[in-house]
Protein backbone atom coordinates (compact mmCIF):
# COMPACT_ATOMS: atom_id res chain seq x y z
CA UNK A 1 0.00 0.00 0.00
CA UNK A 2 1.51 3.61 -1.17
CA UNK A 3 1.83 6.17 1.49
CA UNK A 4 0.78 9.89 1.49
CA UNK A 5 3.19 12.39 2.22
CA UNK A 6 1.99 15.43 2.75
CA UNK A 7 4.73 18.12 2.13
CA UNK A 8 4.24 21.53 3.46
CA UNK A 9 6.35 24.19 2.82
CA UNK A 10 6.43 28.07 2.25
CA UNK A 11 4.41 29.93 4.76
CA UNK A 12 5.11 33.32 6.09
CA UNK A 13 8.33 33.49 7.70
CA UNK A 14 11.28 35.75 6.03
CA UNK A 15 12.71 32.41 4.93
CA UNK A 16 9.86 31.59 2.42
CA UNK A 17 12.22 31.28 -0.32
CA UNK A 18 14.46 28.38 0.96
CA UNK A 19 11.94 26.79 2.36
CA UNK A 20 10.25 25.95 -0.97
CA UNK A 21 13.23 25.59 -2.18
CA UNK A 22 13.81 23.03 0.10
CA UNK A 23 10.55 21.57 -0.63
CA UNK A 24 11.49 21.30 -4.12
CA UNK A 25 14.49 19.29 -3.65
CA UNK A 26 12.21 16.42 -1.64
CA UNK A 27 9.52 16.42 -3.77
CA UNK A 28 12.07 15.70 -6.81
CA UNK A 29 13.98 12.94 -4.63
CA UNK A 30 10.32 11.48 -3.61
CA UNK A 31 9.00 11.08 -7.31
CA UNK A 32 11.55 8.68 -7.54
CA UNK A 33 10.23 6.27 -5.74
CA UNK A 34 6.92 4.24 -6.66
CA UNK A 35 5.79 3.84 -3.13
CA UNK A 36 4.64 7.29 -2.24
CA UNK A 37 1.38 9.50 -3.12
CA UNK A 38 2.62 12.66 -2.64
CA UNK A 39 0.76 16.53 -2.45
CA UNK A 40 2.03 19.48 -1.35
CA UNK A 41 0.50 22.46 0.32
CA UNK A 42 1.45 26.18 2.03
CA UNK A 43 0.43 26.16 5.62
CA UNK A 44 -2.73 28.93 4.70
CA UNK A 45 -6.45 29.08 6.13
CA UNK A 46 -7.33 25.74 3.77
CA UNK A 47 -4.47 23.85 5.93
CA UNK A 48 -6.25 21.91 7.94
CA UNK A 49 -9.27 21.44 5.05
CA UNK A 50 -5.95 19.52 2.79
CA UNK A 51 -5.05 17.39 5.84
CA UNK A 52 -8.58 15.94 6.13
CA UNK A 53 -9.17 15.51 2.80
CA UNK A 54 -6.01 13.89 1.55
CA UNK A 55 -5.64 11.90 4.89
CA UNK A 56 -1.69 11.90 4.74
CA UNK A 57 0.31 8.99 6.41
CA UNK A 58 2.93 11.39 7.07
CA UNK A 59 3.05 15.24 7.31
CA UNK A 60 6.98 16.01 5.82
CA UNK A 61 7.58 19.77 7.65
CA UNK A 62 9.90 21.41 5.22
CA UNK A 63 9.08 25.42 6.55
CA UNK A 64 11.67 27.36 7.84
CA UNK A 65 11.84 29.96 10.39
CA UNK A 66 8.71 31.36 12.44
CA UNK A 67 5.52 29.48 12.27
CA UNK A 68 7.16 26.24 10.91
CA UNK A 69 10.17 25.65 13.16
CA UNK A 70 8.30 27.22 16.46
CA UNK A 71 6.17 24.61 17.60
CA UNK A 72 3.24 26.38 16.23
CA UNK A 73 2.67 24.15 13.19
CA UNK A 74 3.61 21.38 15.07
CA UNK A 75 0.47 21.81 17.50
CA UNK A 76 -1.71 22.54 14.56
CA UNK A 77 -0.46 18.58 13.51
CA UNK A 78 -0.82 17.21 17.02
CA UNK A 79 -4.27 18.42 16.89
CA UNK A 80 -4.86 16.57 13.66
CA UNK A 81 -3.00 13.59 15.20
CA UNK A 82 -1.07 13.24 11.85
CA UNK A 83 2.47 11.78 12.25
CA UNK A 84 4.69 14.52 11.15
CA UNK A 85 8.60 15.17 10.65
CA UNK A 86 11.53 16.76 12.60
CA UNK A 87 11.45 17.55 16.18
CA UNK A 88 7.60 18.33 18.43
CA UNK A 89 6.01 21.23 19.93
CA UNK A 90 8.80 21.74 22.96
CA UNK A 91 11.91 20.96 21.40
CA UNK A 92 10.52 23.31 18.64
CA UNK A 93 10.11 26.13 20.64
CA UNK A 94 13.01 25.60 22.65
CA UNK A 95 15.57 25.60 19.91
CA UNK A 96 14.49 28.52 18.14
CA UNK A 97 14.44 31.14 20.94
CA UNK A 98 17.62 31.96 21.02
CA UNK A 99 17.28 32.94 24.51
CA UNK A 100 16.20 30.15 26.25
CA UNK A 101 18.50 27.99 24.89
CA UNK A 102 21.37 29.53 25.55
CA UNK A 103 19.94 29.52 29.26
CA UNK A 104 19.86 25.69 28.50
CA UNK A 105 23.08 25.03 27.33
CA UNK A 106 25.09 27.57 30.21
CA UNK A 107 23.06 25.68 32.78
CA UNK A 108 24.38 22.49 31.08
CA UNK A 109 28.13 23.57 31.19
CA UNK A 110 27.86 24.20 27.33
CA UNK A 111 29.84 26.89 26.23
CA UNK A 112 27.95 29.88 24.15
CA UNK A 113 28.64 33.59 23.98
CA UNK A 114 27.66 35.85 26.26
CA UNK A 115 24.13 37.86 25.53
CA UNK A 116 22.06 40.50 26.37
CA UNK A 117 18.62 40.79 25.74
CA UNK A 118 17.65 43.86 24.42
CA UNK A 119 13.55 45.17 24.42
CA UNK A 120 12.78 47.97 21.42
CA UNK A 121 9.67 49.23 24.02
CA UNK A 122 13.01 50.93 26.27
CA UNK A 123 15.10 52.72 23.73
CA UNK A 124 17.97 54.42 26.20
CA UNK A 125 20.30 53.81 22.75
CA UNK A 126 22.97 55.37 24.94
CA UNK A 127 22.68 53.54 28.06
CA UNK A 128 22.53 50.67 25.89
CA UNK A 129 25.45 51.32 24.02
CA UNK A 130 27.47 51.88 27.52
CA UNK A 131 26.01 48.73 28.73
CA UNK A 132 27.07 46.29 25.86
CA UNK A 133 30.83 48.27 25.87
CA UNK A 134 30.86 46.91 29.38
CA UNK A 135 29.26 43.65 29.77
CA UNK A 136 30.42 42.46 26.28
CA UNK A 137 32.69 44.65 24.36
CA UNK A 138 32.86 45.10 21.14
CA UNK A 139 32.51 43.94 17.95
CA UNK A 140 29.08 42.00 18.92
CA UNK A 141 26.01 40.38 16.57
CA UNK A 142 22.99 41.92 17.23
CA UNK A 143 19.73 39.03 15.29
CA UNK A 144 16.53 38.47 16.26
CA UNK A 145 15.60 36.02 18.98
CA UNK A 146 13.53 34.01 16.87
CA UNK A 147 14.28 33.56 13.11
CA UNK A 148 16.59 30.83 11.32
CA UNK A 149 18.97 31.38 8.17
CA UNK A 150 20.87 34.35 9.51
CA UNK A 151 17.55 36.74 9.24
CA UNK A 152 18.92 40.23 10.52
CA UNK A 153 22.03 39.23 11.74
CA UNK A 154 24.76 41.72 11.81
CA UNK A 155 28.10 42.18 13.00
CA UNK A 156 28.45 45.77 14.93
CA UNK A 157 31.13 47.45 15.79
CA UNK A 158 30.60 50.47 18.28
CA UNK A 159 30.47 53.06 15.50
CA UNK A 160 27.49 51.33 13.52
CA UNK A 161 26.19 49.54 16.49
CA UNK A 162 23.03 52.32 17.12
CA UNK A 163 22.71 51.97 13.10
CA UNK A 164 22.38 48.39 12.93
CA UNK A 165 20.32 48.38 15.64
CA UNK A 166 17.90 49.89 13.51
CA UNK A 167 17.47 47.20 11.47
CA UNK A 168 15.69 45.12 13.69
CA UNK A 169 13.05 47.67 14.83
CA UNK A 170 10.43 45.15 13.07
CA UNK A 171 11.30 42.83 16.78
CA UNK A 172 10.47 43.82 19.75
CA UNK A 173 13.37 41.75 21.25
CA UNK A 174 16.67 40.72 19.73
CA UNK A 175 19.38 39.23 21.36
CA UNK A 176 23.29 40.81 21.02
CA UNK A 177 25.49 38.53 21.80
CA UNK A 178 29.55 38.56 22.07
CA UNK A 179 31.21 38.09 18.59
CA UNK A 180 33.25 35.36 18.56
CA UNK A 181 35.95 35.54 16.09
CA UNK A 182 37.64 32.12 14.53
CA UNK A 183 36.44 29.09 12.67
CA UNK A 184 32.84 28.41 11.55
CA UNK A 185 31.97 24.60 11.92
CA UNK A 186 28.56 22.73 11.50
CA UNK A 187 27.35 19.79 13.17
CA UNK A 188 24.34 17.37 11.97
CA UNK A 189 22.47 15.08 14.32
CA UNK A 190 20.36 12.46 12.91
CA UNK A 191 18.39 10.39 15.52
CA UNK A 192 20.54 10.20 18.46
CA UNK A 193 23.48 9.29 16.07
CA UNK A 194 26.30 11.98 15.37
CA UNK A 195 25.87 12.23 11.58
CA UNK A 196 29.18 14.50 10.95
CA UNK A 197 30.47 18.27 10.97
CA UNK A 198 31.33 20.58 7.99
CA UNK A 199 33.64 23.64 8.38
CA UNK A 200 32.66 26.94 6.30
CA UNK A 201 35.29 29.87 5.07
CA UNK A 202 32.60 32.32 4.03
CA UNK A 203 34.43 34.92 1.78
CA UNK A 204 31.36 37.42 3.28
CA UNK A 205 31.84 38.76 6.38
CA UNK A 206 30.26 35.71 8.50
CA UNK A 207 28.27 32.84 7.01
CA UNK A 208 25.40 35.04 6.50
CA UNK A 209 21.89 34.60 4.15
CA UNK A 210 23.87 35.25 0.95
CA UNK A 211 26.66 32.71 1.65
CA UNK A 212 24.25 30.21 2.77
CA UNK A 213 21.90 30.39 -0.01
CA UNK A 214 23.88 32.19 -3.02
CA UNK A 215 26.26 30.28 -5.30
CA UNK A 216 27.61 33.62 -6.75
CA UNK A 217 28.99 34.07 -2.72
CA UNK A 218 31.35 31.07 -2.96
CA UNK A 219 31.18 29.98 0.49
CA UNK A 220 34.20 26.72 0.57
CA UNK A 221 33.11 23.94 2.19
CA UNK A 222 35.33 22.16 4.08
CA UNK A 223 34.98 18.17 4.59
CA UNK A 224 36.69 16.55 6.79
CA UNK A 225 37.21 19.35 9.37
CA UNK A 226 40.94 18.99 9.94
CA UNK A 227 40.05 18.47 14.06
CA UNK A 228 41.89 16.53 16.02
CA UNK A 229 40.39 13.62 16.82
CA UNK A 230 39.65 14.58 20.38
CA UNK A 231 38.62 17.68 19.17
CA UNK A 232 36.40 16.09 16.80
CA UNK A 233 34.87 13.78 19.31
CA UNK A 234 34.22 16.73 21.48
CA UNK A 235 31.90 18.67 18.97
CA UNK A 236 29.96 16.49 17.82
CA UNK A 237 29.30 15.32 21.35
CA UNK A 238 28.25 18.89 22.54
CA UNK A 239 26.22 18.62 19.50
CA UNK A 240 24.67 15.33 20.44
CA UNK A 241 23.76 16.76 24.07
CA UNK A 242 22.42 19.93 23.06
CA UNK A 243 20.08 17.82 20.45
CA UNK A 244 18.86 15.99 23.27
CA UNK A 245 19.00 18.33 25.93
CA UNK A 246 16.12 20.59 23.76
CA UNK A 247 14.56 17.12 23.08
CA UNK A 248 14.81 16.88 19.43
CA UNK A 249 13.43 14.48 17.28
CA UNK A 250 14.90 13.28 13.62
CA UNK A 251 18.08 15.46 12.49
CA UNK A 252 19.48 18.55 14.31
CA UNK A 253 22.53 21.12 12.90
CA UNK A 254 23.99 22.61 15.77
CA UNK A 255 26.51 26.13 14.55
CA UNK A 256 29.81 26.38 16.20
CA UNK A 257 32.45 28.96 16.45
CA UNK A 258 35.77 27.16 17.47
CA UNK A 259 38.20 29.41 18.80
CA UNK A 260 41.45 29.98 21.07
CA UNK A 261 40.62 25.85 21.39
CA UNK A 262 36.74 26.07 22.73
CA UNK A 263 33.82 25.49 21.17
CA UNK A 264 31.04 27.94 21.26
CA UNK A 265 27.70 26.86 20.23
CA UNK A 266 25.67 29.24 18.76
CA UNK A 267 22.33 27.26 18.15
CA UNK A 268 20.68 24.30 17.45
CA UNK A 269 18.71 24.24 14.16
CA UNK A 270 15.63 21.89 14.11
CA UNK A 271 14.16 21.97 10.58
CA UNK A 272 17.52 22.07 8.40
CA UNK A 273 17.65 23.27 5.10
CA UNK A 274 17.79 20.39 1.74
CA UNK A 275 18.62 22.47 -1.07
CA UNK A 276 21.52 21.84 -3.62
CA UNK A 277 24.03 24.10 -1.76
CA UNK A 278 22.53 22.82 2.13
CA UNK A 279 24.80 21.14 4.88
CA UNK A 280 23.25 18.71 6.27
CA UNK A 281 22.65 16.63 2.60
CA UNK A 282 26.25 17.18 2.03
CA UNK A 283 27.57 15.82 5.51
CA UNK A 284 25.26 12.52 5.17
CA UNK A 285 26.75 12.27 1.14
CA UNK A 286 30.22 12.30 3.04
CA UNK A 287 29.36 9.39 5.30
CA UNK A 288 27.67 7.49 1.72
CA UNK A 289 24.09 8.17 2.87
CA UNK A 290 22.82 9.39 -0.25
CA UNK A 291 19.83 12.53 -0.16
CA UNK A 292 17.21 9.58 -0.84
CA UNK A 293 18.46 7.57 2.20
CA UNK A 294 18.56 10.91 4.35
CA UNK A 295 14.89 11.45 3.38
CA UNK A 296 14.28 7.84 3.82
CA UNK A 297 15.44 7.78 7.68
CA UNK A 298 13.59 11.54 8.53
CA UNK A 299 10.08 9.75 7.07
CA UNK A 300 10.90 6.74 9.22
CA UNK A 301 11.11 8.64 12.36
CA UNK A 302 8.00 10.96 11.99
CA UNK A 303 5.35 10.57 14.85
CA UNK A 304 3.05 12.62 17.21
CA UNK A 305 2.97 13.02 20.84
CA UNK A 306 6.74 14.26 20.93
Amino acid sequence: MKQKILLVAGGYSKEREISLKTAKSVHKELKKKKNYIIEFVEPDGNFIKKIKSFKPSIVFNLLHGRYGEDGYIQALLESQKVKYTHSGVLSSSLAIDKEISKKIYVKNKILTPKYIKYNFKFPKEIKLLKLVEKKLNFPVVVKPINEGSSVKVFICQKKNFLKNLKNLRDYDEILIEKFIPGREIQVAILGNQKLGAIELKPKRKFYDYEAKYNPKAKTEHVIPVDLSRENYNKITSIALKAHKLLKCRGITRSDFRFYNNKFYLLETNTQPGMTSLSLVPEIARYKNISFGELINKIIKDASINK
